[in-house]
């Protein structure tokens, strides 16, 4: 990669711009390119976040633009799509939203864009498996957010229950982000000593049958922040922005993103989350974590479920 770090956000919804926003606060990259359909409201985000460099810190160029904008880009980021309509049926609403990315993808493929496609528009393991095939190119370079938001969720009410830095707990939600997710909670750590082998040496103090309770707290998480306010945004704005400094620092970083299997946990060609070596190549690895029966069982009924949706899709 080149030195001047630059990010293509597509849609400039809530999802885009508190990812954009984030991306200034962090100072993650040096060139911030919004598009969308809406070119004026681009315009005004553009100069809503310019206005906030002086107190940034930041040197970042941040301007709205347009698909020829792509050609050099290091990132592109999608975070646009359509809304699902009341009675409207999933694959219906996929339908839809791969006529939208039907509009994104080609031209920015035509740009001549050579980077890594970075997916948020949900359901994102379906997405980034129509981005793949609408561009073509190598599953490493087309990146879906996954379970990465869900694994933060998952650390963090962990962090709270065990009084642990969420840093120092290592566990993963894996699968589809959504109802079909699951914690393989064989292989959840407090440092290194297993969650289960805790609960069960604490005398009392900690439960194993409230690792179910934390299980339905993250499953259930998008939906009560939804309940309050509408939408979510910061959170998966945050983790586009980890994944986008994992790429940027070739950090070769651990993280559940959603991304192609080709023999992995036994499957093939299906977009899911699982924790991957994320670097400057996008995705330079899968870790094959060692799950129980139970756990193996769980994650193929999510496969399966994502591989029927992405089969009823028509190009």
């Amino acid at each position: 990669m080149k030195d001047n770090r630059k990010v293509v956000i597509v849609g400039t919804g809530f999802v885009g711009m508190s990812y954009a926003y984030a991306l200034l606060n962090q100072n993650a990259c040096d060139e911030l390119v919004l598009i969308d359909i809406d070119k004026k409201r681009a315009e005004g985000e553009a100069m809503d976040l310019n206005h906030g460099l002086a107190f940034s810190g930041s040197h970042m160029r941040i301007y709205a633009g347009d698909y020829s904008d792509c050609s050099d880009a290091d990132i592109v980021a999608i975070a646009a799509g359509v809304a699902q309509k009341p009675g409207e049926s999933r694959i219906d609403l996929l339908q839809r939203n791969t006529a939208v990315f039907n509009t994104i993808v080609g031209p920015v493929v035509k740009s001549g864009f050579n980077g890594i496609f970075l997916i948020a528009t949900n359901p994102v393991d379906i997405m980034a498996h129509v981005t793949k095939t609408l561009s073509s190119f190598d599953r490493s370079k087309v990146i879906g957010t996954g379970t990465t938001l869900d694994s933060a969720r998952l650390r963090y009410l962990l962090g709270e229950y065990f009084k642990v830095d969420p840093r120092n707990v290592h566990a993963f939600v894996m699968g589809e982000h959504g109802d079909s997710e699951f914690i393989p909670w064989s292989q959840a750590y407090i440092a290194t000593k297993p969650v289960m082998q805790i609960c069960a040496e604490s005398k009392g103090r900690y439960c194993s049958d409230n690792m179910k309770a934390i299980t339905q707290e993250v499953k259930n998480a998008a939906q009560r922040i939804i309940e309050a306010k509408k939408a979510t945004y910061y959170g998966i704005g945050m983790a586009m922005v980890r994944i986008t400094k994992a790429i940027f620092g070739d950090e070769s970083s651990v993280l559940t993103v959603s991304t192609m299997l080709d023999g992995e946990y036994g499957r093939h060609g299906v977009y899911a989350g699982v924790p991957c070596i994320v670097g400057r190549k996008g995705v330079e690895g899968i870790i094959e974590l060692s799950l129980t029966d139970e756990e193996m069982e769980q994650f193929n009924k999510s496969c399966d479920i994502l591989e029927e949706a992405y089969s009823g899709i028509k190009f």
